[in-house]
């Protein structure tokens, strides 16, 4: 099997993944990865990421021109601002995710900094989570709000959408994704009961531990 075969078969087999637990219902969400040859791997429009076919994923080169395949979906403008302005991403991962999308519209959340500091992974895999205001579903508007942060960010949230996770390769992508959505559950369950998150210290010495961009 190539490499290309490969990582077809893992975008499909993580999209089951997150579809089967009810990360991204319907047809929502998309994941893309980029190829060996620079190019992009990506889910199609209208697909859901439960049925997804390897052999009908859009496929771009590395100059960003459509090979083949179905129909990209249409928020490629997210994905593309992403590899455009984080250049060490090797995927990106949409959903519609209950509870990151329910924390993002809570009225206190602070913009910047979207999740509070519950557990040491969530600094460790997303960084801050940056908020981001709404925009209709495919506006190209997206990526220039992606553009605008210039790569300090691999985690966003579209508000009333849904977030976004770039990273080096796909598995860690999906579970920085993972970590994203816990984090949001959890930090609903525990929504004013007065629970002991992390001290601005604790937070610091995990960015300086794990090397993690805090700026």
């Amino acid at each position: 099997m190539t490499a290309e075969a490969r990582l077809r078969e893992e975008i499909c087999r993580f999209g089951q993944s997150l579809f089967d637990r009810g990360l991204t219902p319907g047809a929502s969400g998309n994941i893309s990865a980029r190829t060996e040859d620079g190019g992009l791997l990506v889910t199609p429009t209208g697909a859901s990421l439960g049925e997804l076919d390897p052999a009908r994923l859009s496929r771009f080169d590395a100059a960003g021109q459509f090979l083949g395949g179905d129909r990209p979906t249409k928020e490629m403008a997210l994905h593309q601002a992403f590899y455009e302005t984080r250049h060490g991403s090797g995927a990106v991962v949409h959903l519609h995710s209950c509870h990151a999308v329910a924390w993002g519209m809570m009225p206190d959340v602070d913009p910047e900094n979207l999740l509070p500091p519950l557990t040491a992974y969530s600094i460790m895999r997303l960084g801050k989570v940056q908020l981001l205001p709404f925009f209709l579903p495919g506006d190209a508007a997206m990526g220039t709000a992606l553009r605008g942060l210039a790569g300090k960010r691999s985690a966003v949230v579209l508000a009333n959408h849904g977030p976004v996770v770039a990273g080096k390769e796909l598995a860690a992508t999906v579970q920085a994704m993972e970590e994203l959505e816990e984090t949001a559950k959890l930090a609903l369950l525990t929504r004013g009961h007065g629970v002991i998150g992390l001290t601005p210290e604790q937070v610091q010495s995990v960015v300086t531990r794990f090397d993690v961009e805090w700026d």
